[in-house]
């Protein structure tokens, strides 16, 4: 099918079964422009298709199409349809599929892979702990010796202000979750029940359970799931390079989006307003960077009106940024934390709540009243995961994580920005071991590319050819490396995206040809 009868194809009013169209195309170029125009704004990945001859078998000639999984953020025109990537092997920070290819894992599974796929110490501490004691839960003053270990650990490790209690959980929604509940249970206790309103901000990503999906200031997380619950309000996305007014300053910005907090929680009334939730860098949502000053005036105006800072340290945490929390690196002083991904290196699911004494005092005073604090999970502090989470914190220390990440984040975040003045990248944005690129077009944010282009998703699909995995959101691919990552494989990293972003603006190219 040539390049004029394809768009013809999908900006035809009448176009049938996405699957059967998308089954007609025969190279994945012309796949992915399909994908885009489908799946819309929010592809989350950059393994949106696979050649039609790629059968990822084991040999057999097996197909996965159409597997039995409902899969996560997938469209289910790509389950009947296209092959999956399935990923056999991980050794360090590289990826095997079943066939054999290799992968660089630039994005670190999701966000989450921080000491590599291959951590023989997390394995052993795995083994030994199901050895001793498989599995035991957290209730009625019962635990394990793991999870009174790490809840000392991260205490101790979480200096940006004194914390109090922790809650265990098993992921970063679920940890959000719990945070409007515990939220909520603090202002009931102090005779405060209007007080229950959460603000977060457009673009940023809390989770996709039913109110960490609310938090999320991402459209396609809410569309046909009747969200955000009506609790949760959004305020504006603190990204200066694209919402900044003409000659307006990063401080006059961060002083705009602070007054518009206030104008909000007082049109909402600071009555009705329990608690503010950010990412100190916003991770999915794109790796924006907070503009400066930003949140010592968010803090300044929740302080007037008794609001609850809840920091998402999910991505940020345990030393993405170059500091151990994102707090440290923003001066943050949350009331409360969430955790997940690093506290593990993924290895196995776990999360977690930091509370600040304040709260913590509150809730245990008002549990006393009702005879029980009634929230928790079977698996919250789960021995084996609490086992796996100590060592991955241990090995930080000992291998002075942060000192690794500082001496490679200028190789990683010079070699990516070298590549700012493509016609086709609007902004390179990074801090730490975490990168995002926007392509638009004239550079301009406010010109972006059309839709049924699929800039982005194209540059990830010739980063999977070329052998190195990226993630694909919209118009953006974003980038977290292992902190085992070598200088060498920086460099890899470096040049595979090098030769993507040169044919991304050889297709640019060719398309624009098209319109003429």
């Amino acid at each position: 099918m040539g390049f004029n009868q394809l768009l013809r194809v999908i900006t035809n009013p009448k176009l049938g079964s996405c699957a059967k169209d998308v089954a007609a195309l025969r190279t994945s170029g012309e796949r992915l422009i399909q994908v885009q125009l489908l799946s819309q704004q929010y592809a989350t990945e950059a393994s949106l298709q696979r050649d039609d001859n790629s059968t990822t078998d084991t040999g057999s000639g097996q197909s996965f199409k159409g597997h039995g999984m409902l899969a996560p953020f997938t469209p289910g025109w790509q389950i009947a349809d296209v092959n999956p990537l399935v990923i056999e092997k991980s050794e360090g920070t590289y990826l095997y599929d079943i066939n054999g290819k290799k992968y660089l894992d630039s994005l670190a599974g999701l966000w989450s892979t921080s000491l590599g796929g291959s951590e023989a110490r997390l394995v052993a501490a795995a083994t030994e702990q199901l050895k001793t004691l498989p599995f035991y839960h957290s209730f009625w003053n019962r635990t394990t010796k793991p999870s009174l270990e790490l809840t000392k650990e991260i205490l101790e490790m979480f200096t940006a202000r004194k914390m109090g209690k922790v809650f265990f959980a098993n992921s970063g929604s679920e940890a959000n979750d719990s945070q409007v509940k515990l939220v909520w249970y603090y202002n009931n206790a102090l005779g405060r029940p209007k007080k229950k309103k959460i603000i977060s901000r457009l673009k940023g990503y809390h989770g996709s359970t039913l109110i960490a999906a609310s938090l999320t200031g991402i459209p396609a997380l809410h569309q046909q799931f009747d969200l955000p619950v009506p609790f949760v309000l959004h305020t504006d996305c603190p990204h200066f390079w694209r919402y900044h007014l003409p000659g307006e300053t990063e401080e006059e910005f961060s002083t705009r989006l602070a007054n518009n907090l206030e104008n909000l929680i007082l049109k909402e009334g600071p009555e009705t307003v329990a608690a503010f939730i950010a990412e100190p860098v916003i991770g999915s949502g794109g790796v924006i960077l907070p503009p400066a000053t930003y949140f010592d005036k968010v803090q300044a105006v929740l302080k007037k009106y008794d609001v609850l800072f809840i920091a998402d340290e999910v991505i940020c945490g345990f030393g993405r940024l170059g500091t151990m929390f994102g707090c440290d690196k923003y001066n943050i002083k949350p009331d409360l934390v969430s955790i997940a991904k690093a506290l593990s290196s993924a290895y196995i699911p776990i999360g977690g709540v930091l509370v600040s004494p304040e709260v913590s005092d509150v809730i245990h005073s008002q549990s006393n009243k009702l005879g029980n604090f009634a929230h928790g999970f079977t698996y919250s502090g789960h021995p084996v995961a609490c086992a796996v989470a100590l060592e991955t914190l241990k090995i930080y220390k000992e291998r002075n994580i942060l000192e690794v990440v500082n001496n490679l984040a200028p190789r990683f975040q010079d070699g990516i920005k070298a590549y700012q003045n493509s016609p086709i990248i609007g902004e390179i944005r990074g801090i730490g071991l975490i990168s995002g690129t926007e392509f638009t077009d004239n550079k301009s944010p406010n010109t972006p590319f059309p839709t049924e282009w699929g800039v982005a998703a194209y540059f990830g699909e010739v980063c999977e050819k070329y052998g190195m995995l990226v993630r694909v959101s919209g118009d953006t691919i974003t980038m977290s490396p292992p902190f085992c990552i070598t200088p060498e494989e920086i460099d890899e990293i470096i040049r595979i995206y090098g030769k993507a972003l040169k044919d991304t603006e050889q297709r640019v190219k060719e398309l624009k040809s098209q319109q003429k």
